[in-house]
């Protein structure tokens, strides 16, 4: 009897022995997660203070204290006043509020909207976008300072052309792209230029006669945007452009002020996006000084988070890289010397928590244990005396106190719901602060979660699987299966965490819900992710294969009734699993599917891909239009009609295969809903996949309980 077989087997003797003792049944609400039942909403824990003070927000009472904690005493918490500072936009002007205090307007064009208002370090200047020009107002007087002038339909200033907001700074830049210096007297920000880039038409349907979104988005082997890196005074002044050369193909990644605002570094990647070099500027002058350099076989993630870390010594960053083939941390000299690694092994660091640099000791969690937990570690400058200091088999979410000398750690497992726990930096337990379990936990009937592995096909990986078992779960009867998957590069959702009660209805309704890795989801580090490169669509199939024909062979899963359901990667997935693994998977339910590479963009698939002028098999084995004579069984595709990600271009192409061969599939356009659809759209979305999961693995109406809700 293999694992798999023998953890299958001990989950139904528990299943078994736990109904014995346990009576109450989740009700519509709470099988739904809307209200309490397993557990209870307990106290928030905000961070730190100071080095002896915990924050507590008191649910009960609506208060936020300050903690002690050694002698747990409790008074009510202020936020200093420089954190207490509010600026933001309504009614298209910019305000500011200090505390409770009334607000300030500081800009007056009620007609032009501004974006992203920045407060400076120090307080006195607030920047912002107009019309894709970079402003700032100068707060003791109202003066308004305009730093560029040239901004138009296809010229941004301190505004991400659609590119680099969604794929290289972040979504969470929300388009912003300037940066104070620390020392409040410079800003930098960068220019963009898409005149070359494509214009995508998306169609709004609204009125009479609609109206165009022009969105300027290159797709994959398309020409990008041109991009400058410039600097100006915080009082104005011309500006100083760095040195680089706008016309050559490449991309910037996220830069970062050095500590004492002497310099800036600049992150600088290829097209091809296999070589990652630092360079210091300097704001003076546009100088720039080459520190770092690194290259890999496959490809580089530009990362618009913590990359760099810059050491208050002036001395030191803490780079962030996978170049080994794990995500590691490695000390270096500002002039780019590697002094000595700060971590190693086949594991995965990360976020850094915290740096001591009184006692040369790093805090960080890592996924090492096991890759479906995180863990709190410390380890010395030198890479020596790595500790980990959190505890059993949890997944831990932490807080570090300001000197390191404690931690509270939030931690959970499939079969353990939240608690909370102050921790030392020696790793000792000092209070349990919260358990959300409720009083008459095991008093109730409720599906059970087990965490476990399966193999690989060609015996290379455990794939991490999570599994949520119907309450009565009997082998003797037979289950429909809901398989709900992601699937994206280095992007895994199986966590060994608690799962709250929101999959609890459909556990009472007798369907298992299965949710699962592949090799390349980033729980085998980067040399597992990099099998994806130049074959999206490739290894995630086999291995989801691999994964259904596991359950499958169970005399309990029905043959004929195993769905699987994703959103865009996991749309993309959920596709191709109707097409190209069609003697597999039955049923899909896929949201907002990219169909084939070539209508995505540059950055993302050209970073796992290439182009397609340089890798046409690749996309040509990649994308679901090439399998569509194999499609069978019943997938329903929904997409939003202004979905500027994805373009709703995807699906139709997709239907207009599947159109062509005749065969019957389900298709739902939500008008005016993007990549994420409307909250209305949402509701009306969730009772349709209720009536999906009834018609075709229930083979029973949707019960009056759906109305309204």
């Amino acid at each position: 009897m293999n694992k798999a077989s023998t953890a299958f087997l001990s989950l139904c003797l528990l299943v078994t022995q736990a109904s014995l003792a346990q009576s109450k049944r989740l009700d519509f609400d709470q099988s739904w997660g809307r209200k309490n039942s397993l557990t209870n909403t307990v106290n928030q824990y905000r961070g730190w203070a100071d080095a002896e003070h915990y924050i507590e927000y008191d649910v009960a009472s609506n208060t936020t204290n300050k903690v002690h904690v050694k002698t747990g005493q409790k008074s009510l918490y202020t936020a200093p006043v420089k954190s207490n500072v509010r600026v933001y936009v309504e009614n298209n002007d910019v305000y500011i509020q200090y505390g409770k205090e009334a607000a300030k307007k500081l800009t007056n064009s009620p007609t032009i909207a501004e974006q992203n208002p920045t407060l400076s370090p120090d307080g006195a200047y607030v920047a912002f976008t107009r019309q894709s020009d970079l402003y700032a107002v100068h707060i003791a007087d109202g003066t308004e300072l305009r730093y560029t002038s040239d901004g138009t339909d296809v010229i941004y200033n301190g505004w991400s052309s659609w590119v680099y907001y969604e794929e290289i700074l972040g979504r969470a830049t929300n388009y912003k792209a300037f940066w104070w210096s620390p020392d409040s007297k410079k800003l930098a920000f960068m220019r963009f230029d898409d005149t070359k880039v494509p214009m995508f038409p998306i169609y709004a349907s609204k009125g009479q006669h609609g109206y165009i979104e022009e969105t300027r988005y290159p797709k994959a082997g398309d020409a990008n945007p041109t991009v400058k890196v410039g600097f100006v005074n915080a009082g104005g002044g011309d500006i100083t452009w760095a040195a680089f050369n706008e016309q050559e193909d490449q991309y910037f990644g996220q830069p970062y002020w050095s500590y004492n605002s002497n310099t800036m570094m600049v992150q600088w990647m290829n097209r091809d996006q296999n070589n990652l070099k630092f360079y210091e500027v300097n704001p003076v002058d546009g100088s720039k000084k080459e520190i770092y350099d690194e290259k890999q076989p496959s490809w580089i993630n530009l990362d618009h988070d913590e990359r760099i870390t810059y050491l208050a010594d002036n001395k030191h960053y803490i780079l962030k890289s996978d170049k080994t083939g794990w995500a590691h941390y490695y000390l270096y000299t500002l002039s780019g010397k590697l002094v000595n690694p700060l971590t190693s092994g086949n594991w995965q660091v990360k976020s850094l928590q915290l740096v001591d640099e009184k006692n040369k000791v790093i805090f960080f969690t890592a996924r090492k244990e096991n890759s479906a937990t995180e863990d709190l570690y410390r380890v010395d400058y030198s890479g020596a005396n790595l500790k980990r200091l959190t505890f059993g088999n949890y997944n831990h979410a932490v807080s570090v106190s300001p000197d390191g000398k404690y931690f509270i750690t939030n931690y959970s497992n499939v079969n353990t719901p939240n608690r909370v726990a102050l921790v030392s930096d020696k790793g000792k337990t000092i209070k349990e602060l919260a358990d959300a379990k409720a009083p008459d936990f095991a008093d109730y009937v409720y599906g059970k979660t087990t965490f476990f592995t399966i193999k690989s096909d060609d015996g290379k990986y455990d794939l991490p699987v999570t599994v949520t078992y119907p309450p009565d779960f009997d082998e003797s009867k037979v289950y429909p299966v809901v398989f709900s998957i992601y699937g994206g590069p280095d992007a895994g959702t199986v966590k060994n965490s608690w799962k709250g009660t929101a999959n609890q209805y459909w556990a009472n309704e007798g369907i298992i819900q299965i949710s699962a890795d592949h090799r390349a989801s980033g729980h085998f580090g980067k040399a597992g992710v990099s099998n994806m490169h130049r074959n999206l669509g490739h290894w995630e199939m086999i291995d989801y294969v691999t994964i259904a024909k596991c359950f499958k062979a169970k005399p309990y899963i029905a043959k004929d009734k195993f769905l699987i359901t994703g959103h865009s990667y996991g749309g993309y997935m959920t596709c191709l699993a109707l097409t190209k693994a069609a003697d597999v998977f039955d049923f899909g339910i896929a949201g907002a599917p990219v169909t084939s590479w070539d209508l995505y963009d540059t950055h993302y698939t050209e970073r796992w891909m290439d182009t397609p002028q340089d890798n046409p098999e690749g996309y040509k084995k990649g994308s679901v239009l090439s399998y569509v004579d194999n499609y069978k069984g019943t997938l329903r595709i929904l997409h939003g009609d202004l979905d500027d990600n994805v373009h709703i271009q995807n699906t139709t192409q997709l239907v207009d295969a599947l159109t062509d061969r005749a065969v019957p599939f389900e298709l739902m356009i939500y008008p005016g809903s993007r990549h994420g659809f409307e909250r209305a759209k949402s509701k009306y979305d969730s009772n349709e996949r209720a009536r999906f999961y009834y018609q075709y693995l229930l083979e029973k109406p949707l019960p009056a309980a759906f109305k309204g809700k």
